[in-house]
């Protein structure tokens, strides 16, 4: 399982909404081996008075917030940095410097869904990566 939450200016966001979700869902499938049917993204858009940043970040500036189940390695986990960076930076032009990224792992048995546990589900793909 992977949720991601994308926080920036209104503004911004609306403009380049689709094309910065396929660069995000393209990094997790490559990264973590995630299948493609599965995108789970919510664009939390904020007005100026509601989004402060530092003077050396652009009105372009965007946080993502991943969780995920734990298990995956450290290696996948940097792999996924690197390649949202790339990827966002490719389709967006959002750089570098106005992209932070935070991962945040929780073990199954910690969410809900369909119903369930998540350490009880049947998962179609593998979370040790």
């Amino acid at each position: 399982m992977a949720q991601v939450k994308i926080y920036g200016l209104r503004r911004n966001l609306e403009a380049i909404r689709s094309e910065l979700s396929e660069a995000i869902h393209a990094s997790i499938v490559e990264a973590l081996q995630y299948p493609l049917e599965k995108r789970f993204h919510r664009y939390i858009l904020l007005d100026e008075l509601d989004f402060l940043y530092p003077a050396d970040r652009s009105e372009r500036y965007i946080i993502l917030e991943i969780s995920m189940f734990e298990g995956r390695s450290v290696s996948a986990k940097k792999q996924l940095i690197h390649l949202l960076y790339k990827k966002i930076m490719s389709a967006t032009g959002i750089t570098p410097q106005d992209i932070e990224i935070t991962l945040f792992e929780t073990p199954k048995h910690n969410w809900g869904i369909r119903g369930k546990p998540g350490d009880e589900l049947g998962l179609s793909y593998q979370v040790t990566v």
